[in-house]
């Protein structure tokens, strides 16, 4: 069982959960974090005071409601649908991200999250 998390996006709260890897515990470690979340497709991500290496389950493909870091760009993703790098509707992060977590929530609502909005992550 790993870490309950919230994340704000918006006028958007979803809650949240984080697994048990070294990039998880390093992000936990991090917490409250608070940026502008940029829009690609239907993908939230944002930089974070963060940097880890790529995990040996880093994965381009994705799915709806799963939380990831993005090493090259020490970025916090949050999937709830396909993005520009796709192949049909399931999420696709631009390169290997490593899993984190997942949205407990209807992850659906960030569709109505502008591009630029304000996202908070912290301890449930």
């Amino acid at each position: 069982m790993g870490q309950s998390i919230r994340i704000t996006a918006g006028n958007v709260t979803l809650a949240a959960e984080l697994n048990d890897s070294p990039s998880s515990s390093a992000i936990l470690a991090a917490l409250p974090i608070e940026a502008s979340g940029s829009r690609w497709g239907e993908e939230i991500y944002f930089s974070i005071p963060v940097k880890e290496k790529a995990a040996p389950d880093a994965r381009a493909d994705m799915t709806v409601g799963e939380l990831a870091y993005w090493p090259p760009g020490t970025a916090f993703c949050i999937f709830f649908g396909p993005t520009p790098a796709s192949d049909g509707d399931a999420p696709r992060a631009a390169s290997a991200v490593n899993p984190i977590g997942h949205v407990v929530d209807d992850v659906t609502a960030l569709t109505a999250v502008p591009d630029g909005a304000t996202v908070r992550i912290e301890e449930a």
